[in-house]
């Protein structure tokens, strides 16, 4: 049996919506428009639609980028992804956005053993939302609030020979460590629907649905974020 699912991600500027079939990506269009996504994004929806060949009615799961990330885009992406869950009757699915970043960047260019990998969504000055995950993809540090300084690595650099940042939120730090061969800073690596598709139909097989009623996205908002003064460590 087939199964469809619309992925969409409104976490950053990016309005991202994806179509997959079986965990495999169909279809996507990515859309780097700030603050277009209350305009644009059902229209995203109909157009890949379009494209593929495929009705509403044929969907059967609707998944979401659920945050961390931009207040604003994050309930956007939400409240619609709810709205057509409900009135097609189908099961919604919440993906961390951080790990889907994460599973984007591991499959566009792998992971090397002893390297440490942090998914990064821009907050605002020098904070970001972010993770941390080994060479193994196994999550060291769970998704939190942190504001970066030249030296908040050198802790996880005692157990990582090397550190990968990647991210919206990582875009702002390449002249900080650009002195630093250690830290490794890929600019321009955005979110995409699309790198929902493995994740999304994990959760569609092992049945780990949203109660659609009730749902709210992953803000962080209520995080008050002070530097820390002990750097990054290990779960």
């Amino acid at each position: 049996m087939n199964n469809l699912i619309l992925q969409i991600d409104t976490s950053t500027t990016v309005c991202s919506v994806a179509l997959s079939e079986n965990g495999q990506t169909l279809q996507v269009i990515d859309l780097d428009e700030p603050n277009a996504h209350a305009a644009k994004l059902t229209i995203l929806i109909e157009e890949i639609l379009k494209q593929t060949g495929r009705k509403m009615q044929d969907l059967n799961a609707v998944a979401v980028s659920m945050g961390p990330g931009s207040y604003t885009g994050l309930r956007i992406g939400v409240s619609t992804a709810k709205g057509l869950c409900y009135a097609l009757d189908i099961p919604l699915i919440a993906i961390n956005t951080l790990e889907a970043l994460f599973l984007g960047y591991k499959g566009q260019f792998g992971l090397k053993k002893d390297e440490a990998y942090l998914p990064m969504l821009d907050a605002r000055r020098m904070e970001v939302y972010s993770a941390v995950y080994s060479h193994d993809a196994t999550l060291v540090r769970a998704t939190s609030a942190e504001i970066i300084d030249a030296d908040y690595f050198n802790e996880l650099l005692l157990n990582y020979h090397r550190v990968h940042l990647f991210g919206s939120g990582a875009d702002k730090f390449e002249d900080l460590f650009s002195a630093n061969d250690r830290v490794d800073v890929l600019s321009g690596f955005k979110v995409s629907a699309a790198f929902l598709s493995p994740l999304a139909f994990d959760k569609f097989q092992r049945k780990e649905f949203e109660d659609v009623a009730y749902f709210e996205p992953f803000y962080l908002k209520d995080f008050v974020v002070t530097p820390a003064k002990k750097k990054v460590g290990l779960l």
